[in-house]
Protein backbone atom coordinates (compact mmCIF):
# COMPACT_ATOMS: atom_id res chain seq x y z
CA UNK A 1 0.00 0.00 0.00
CA UNK A 2 1.50 3.57 -0.89
CA UNK A 3 2.20 5.80 1.72
CA UNK A 4 0.45 9.34 1.51
CA UNK A 5 2.93 11.53 2.99
CA UNK A 6 2.43 15.38 4.33
CA UNK A 7 0.77 17.24 7.32
CA UNK A 8 -1.64 15.38 9.36
CA UNK A 9 -4.95 17.02 9.25
CA UNK A 10 -5.74 19.11 11.86
CA UNK A 11 -9.24 19.31 13.73
CA UNK A 12 -11.30 22.78 13.10
CA UNK A 13 -11.61 24.33 16.62
CA UNK A 14 -15.63 25.07 17.81
CA UNK A 15 -17.01 28.19 16.84
CA UNK A 16 -16.41 30.27 19.97
CA UNK A 17 -19.84 31.69 21.65
CA UNK A 18 -20.82 35.51 20.84
CA UNK A 19 -19.38 38.03 22.97
CA UNK A 20 -21.76 39.24 25.17
CA UNK A 21 -22.37 43.59 24.63
CA UNK A 22 -19.82 45.63 26.52
CA UNK A 23 -22.27 46.75 29.56
CA UNK A 24 -22.35 50.31 29.81
CA UNK A 25 -21.44 52.04 33.16
CA UNK A 26 -24.69 53.82 34.84
CA UNK A 27 -24.22 57.34 34.90
CA UNK A 28 -23.43 59.02 37.86
CA UNK A 29 -26.40 61.10 39.09
CA UNK A 30 -25.69 64.91 38.80
CA UNK A 31 -26.71 66.96 42.61
CA UNK A 32 -29.69 69.08 41.49
CA UNK A 33 -32.66 70.54 43.82
CA UNK A 34 -36.26 71.62 43.65
CA UNK A 35 -38.69 74.11 45.13
CA UNK A 36 -42.27 73.67 45.76
CA UNK A 37 -43.63 76.84 46.55
CA UNK A 38 -47.17 76.84 48.63
CA UNK A 39 -49.99 79.20 49.00
CA UNK A 40 -51.36 78.90 52.48
CA UNK A 41 -53.44 81.77 52.92
CA UNK A 42 -56.59 79.60 52.08
CA UNK A 43 -58.05 76.54 53.67
CA UNK A 44 -56.72 74.55 50.57
CA UNK A 45 -53.26 75.19 50.19
CA UNK A 46 -52.19 75.42 46.48
CA UNK A 47 -49.11 74.40 45.18
CA UNK A 48 -46.85 76.36 42.20
CA UNK A 49 -46.52 73.88 39.24
CA UNK A 50 -45.16 74.67 35.98
CA UNK A 51 -45.18 72.59 32.20
CA UNK A 52 -42.39 72.29 30.64
CA UNK A 53 -41.89 72.51 27.06
CA UNK A 54 -43.32 70.05 24.73
CA UNK A 55 -40.03 70.13 22.79
CA UNK A 56 -37.81 69.37 25.73
CA UNK A 57 -35.86 65.76 25.38
CA UNK A 58 -36.34 65.32 29.30
CA UNK A 59 -40.00 65.14 30.23
CA UNK A 60 -41.72 67.15 27.76
CA UNK A 61 -44.49 68.32 28.60
CA UNK A 62 -45.06 67.45 32.30
CA UNK A 63 -45.78 69.28 35.06
CA UNK A 64 -42.97 69.88 37.48
CA UNK A 65 -41.88 71.95 40.50
CA UNK A 66 -39.03 74.69 39.47
CA UNK A 67 -35.85 73.24 40.08
CA UNK A 68 -32.12 71.84 38.25
CA UNK A 69 -28.65 70.69 38.79
CA UNK A 70 -26.00 72.51 41.31
CA UNK A 71 -23.87 75.28 39.57
CA UNK A 72 -20.11 75.87 40.96
CA UNK A 73 -21.97 79.49 41.68
CA UNK A 74 -23.91 78.21 44.34
CA UNK A 75 -21.77 77.33 46.80
CA UNK A 76 -20.42 81.00 46.80
CA UNK A 77 -23.87 83.17 47.30
CA UNK A 78 -24.60 85.21 50.33
CA UNK A 79 -27.33 84.58 52.32
CA UNK A 80 -29.51 86.50 54.90
CA UNK A 81 -30.72 82.86 56.92
CA UNK A 82 -29.35 79.40 57.96
CA UNK A 83 -31.15 76.27 57.52
CA UNK A 84 -32.73 74.33 60.14
CA UNK A 85 -30.38 71.97 61.79
CA UNK A 86 -33.26 69.45 60.90
CA UNK A 87 -32.61 70.00 57.27
CA UNK A 88 -28.90 70.47 57.56
CA UNK A 89 -28.52 66.73 59.24
CA UNK A 90 -30.62 65.12 56.82
CA UNK A 91 -29.03 66.93 53.90
CA UNK A 92 -25.63 65.38 55.28
CA UNK A 93 -27.14 61.64 55.16
CA UNK A 94 -25.58 59.31 52.87
CA UNK A 95 -23.39 62.20 50.62
CA UNK A 96 -19.86 61.77 49.50
CA UNK A 97 -16.54 63.07 51.27
CA UNK A 98 -16.09 66.27 50.46
CA UNK A 99 -19.77 67.08 50.84
CA UNK A 100 -19.29 70.08 53.45
CA UNK A 101 -21.34 73.01 52.09
CA UNK A 102 -23.62 70.86 50.10
CA UNK A 103 -26.59 71.21 51.69
CA UNK A 104 -26.56 74.67 51.65
CA UNK A 105 -25.61 74.89 47.71
CA UNK A 106 -28.25 72.72 47.38
CA UNK A 107 -31.01 74.85 49.05
CA UNK A 108 -29.31 78.06 47.03
CA UNK A 109 -29.61 76.23 43.71
CA UNK A 110 -33.22 75.72 44.31
CA UNK A 111 -33.79 79.19 44.38
CA UNK A 112 -31.50 79.94 41.89
CA UNK A 113 -33.83 77.51 39.86
CA UNK A 114 -36.84 78.85 40.67
CA UNK A 115 -35.95 82.28 39.57
CA UNK A 116 -34.25 81.11 35.88
CA UNK A 117 -37.82 79.25 35.51
CA UNK A 118 -40.46 81.17 36.88
CA UNK A 119 -38.97 84.93 37.54
CA UNK A 120 -39.51 84.31 40.97
CA UNK A 121 -36.72 85.52 43.56
CA UNK A 122 -37.21 84.29 47.32
CA UNK A 123 -35.76 85.44 50.04
CA UNK A 124 -36.00 89.07 52.02
CA UNK A 125 -35.06 92.74 51.23
CA UNK A 126 -34.59 93.52 55.23
CA UNK A 127 -30.68 93.86 55.00
CA UNK A 128 -30.93 94.87 51.57
CA UNK A 129 -28.77 93.64 48.44
CA UNK A 130 -25.51 91.40 48.88
CA UNK A 131 -22.34 93.07 48.70
CA UNK A 132 -20.89 90.86 46.58
CA UNK A 133 -22.46 87.95 43.75
CA UNK A 134 -21.30 85.55 41.75
CA UNK A 135 -21.48 85.92 38.03
CA UNK A 136 -24.21 85.08 36.14
CA UNK A 137 -27.99 84.30 37.59
CA UNK A 138 -27.53 85.49 41.19
CA UNK A 139 -26.40 89.14 39.47
CA UNK A 140 -30.54 89.68 39.69
CA UNK A 141 -31.00 89.07 43.20
CA UNK A 142 -28.26 91.96 44.10
CA UNK A 143 -30.41 94.36 41.22
CA UNK A 144 -33.52 93.89 43.36
CA UNK A 145 -32.21 93.92 46.63
CA UNK A 146 -32.72 90.55 47.57
CA UNK A 147 -30.92 88.22 49.56
CA UNK A 148 -31.85 84.52 49.61
CA UNK A 149 -33.29 83.46 52.98
CA UNK A 150 -32.26 79.25 53.30
CA UNK A 151 -34.51 80.15 56.75
CA UNK A 152 -37.86 79.77 55.12
CA UNK A 153 -36.84 76.33 53.11
CA UNK A 154 -37.86 72.88 54.62
CA UNK A 155 -36.43 69.70 53.32
CA UNK A 156 -38.80 67.27 52.43
CA UNK A 157 -37.60 64.44 50.53
CA UNK A 158 -34.80 62.96 48.61
CA UNK A 159 -34.93 60.87 45.20
CA UNK A 160 -32.41 59.48 42.50
CA UNK A 161 -32.91 58.81 39.06
CA UNK A 162 -33.28 55.02 38.89
CA UNK A 163 -29.98 53.53 36.31
CA UNK A 164 -30.50 53.32 32.82
CA UNK A 165 -31.98 56.42 32.36
CA UNK A 166 -30.47 58.80 29.76
CA UNK A 167 -30.00 61.66 32.43
CA UNK A 168 -29.96 60.68 36.41
CA UNK A 169 -30.15 63.15 39.56
CA UNK A 170 -30.21 63.20 43.19
CA UNK A 171 -32.70 65.48 43.81
CA UNK A 172 -33.83 67.35 46.81
CA UNK A 173 -36.67 68.70 47.12
CA UNK A 174 -37.83 71.59 49.71
CA UNK A 175 -40.80 73.53 50.31
CA UNK A 176 -41.21 77.60 50.61
CA UNK A 177 -43.94 79.53 51.63
CA UNK A 178 -45.65 82.35 48.98
CA UNK A 179 -44.66 84.56 51.32
CA UNK A 180 -40.72 84.10 51.19
CA UNK A 181 -41.17 85.64 47.38
CA UNK A 182 -39.69 89.08 47.96
CA UNK A 183 -39.89 90.17 43.82
CA UNK A 184 -41.16 89.04 40.63
CA UNK A 185 -39.27 89.39 37.30
CA UNK A 186 -42.24 89.01 34.70
CA UNK A 187 -41.73 87.68 30.66
CA UNK A 188 -40.08 84.53 32.29
CA UNK A 189 -42.08 82.51 31.06
CA UNK A 190 -43.13 82.41 27.87
CA UNK A 191 -44.31 79.90 24.75
CA UNK A 192 -40.14 79.70 24.48
CA UNK A 193 -39.06 78.98 27.58
CA UNK A 194 -38.24 75.59 29.28
CA UNK A 195 -41.39 76.36 31.38
CA UNK A 196 -44.17 77.02 29.03
CA UNK A 197 -46.94 77.30 32.04
CA UNK A 198 -47.64 78.40 35.49
CA UNK A 199 -50.19 77.26 37.47
CA UNK A 200 -51.47 77.36 40.98
CA UNK A 201 -53.06 74.09 41.68
CA UNK A 202 -54.78 72.08 44.80
CA UNK A 203 -53.64 69.27 45.67
CA UNK A 204 -56.66 67.18 43.96
CA UNK A 205 -55.92 69.27 40.97
CA UNK A 206 -51.84 68.41 40.65
CA UNK A 207 -53.04 64.86 40.81
CA UNK A 208 -55.18 65.41 37.66
CA UNK A 209 -52.32 66.75 35.77
CA UNK A 210 -49.49 64.67 33.26
CA UNK A 211 -46.49 64.33 36.14
CA UNK A 212 -43.57 62.39 36.17
CA UNK A 213 -43.88 58.73 38.82
CA UNK A 214 -41.74 60.97 41.37
CA UNK A 215 -43.56 64.07 41.19
CA UNK A 216 -46.79 62.06 42.54
CA UNK A 217 -44.58 60.30 44.85
CA UNK A 218 -43.13 63.37 46.92
CA UNK A 219 -47.04 65.75 46.82
CA UNK A 220 -47.94 63.03 48.90
CA UNK A 221 -44.90 63.48 51.04
CA UNK A 222 -45.84 67.18 50.71
CA UNK A 223 -49.45 66.80 51.78
CA UNK A 224 -48.30 64.82 55.04
CA UNK A 225 -45.92 68.10 56.06
CA UNK A 226 -48.11 70.40 55.53
CA UNK A 227 -51.22 68.82 57.68
CA UNK A 228 -48.37 68.04 59.78
CA UNK A 229 -47.32 71.34 59.80
CA UNK A 230 -44.06 70.58 58.80
CA UNK A 231 -42.98 69.54 62.22
CA UNK A 232 -39.14 68.58 62.46
CA UNK A 233 -40.07 64.87 63.82
CA UNK A 234 -41.84 63.91 60.29
CA UNK A 235 -39.93 61.78 58.18
CA UNK A 236 -37.85 63.16 55.10
CA UNK A 237 -37.85 60.20 52.88
CA UNK A 238 -35.23 58.99 50.23
CA UNK A 239 -36.26 56.86 47.32
CA UNK A 240 -33.61 54.98 45.39
CA UNK A 241 -33.26 52.03 43.18
CA UNK A 242 -31.25 48.77 44.05
CA UNK A 243 -30.89 45.88 42.30
CA UNK A 244 -33.87 46.95 40.02
CA UNK A 245 -36.10 47.36 43.04
CA UNK A 246 -37.77 50.44 44.52
CA UNK A 247 -35.96 51.71 47.96
CA UNK A 248 -37.51 53.83 50.11
CA UNK A 249 -35.34 54.82 53.61
CA UNK A 250 -35.48 57.57 55.96
CA UNK A 251 -33.10 60.75 56.25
Amino acid sequence: MDQVTGAAPTELPASAPPEAPARKPALRPRNAATLIILDRTRRIPKILMGRRHPGLAFMPGKFVFPGGRIEPCDRHMPVAGALSARASDALAVRVPRGGNGLGRALALAAIRETYEETGLLLGTREYGPPETTPAGTWDAFRAAAVMPDLESLRFIARAVTPPGRARRFDTRFFAADRTAIAHEVPGIVSAESELVELAWVTFVEARALDLPRITRVILDDLEIQVRGGFAPYLPIPYYYERSGKPQRETL
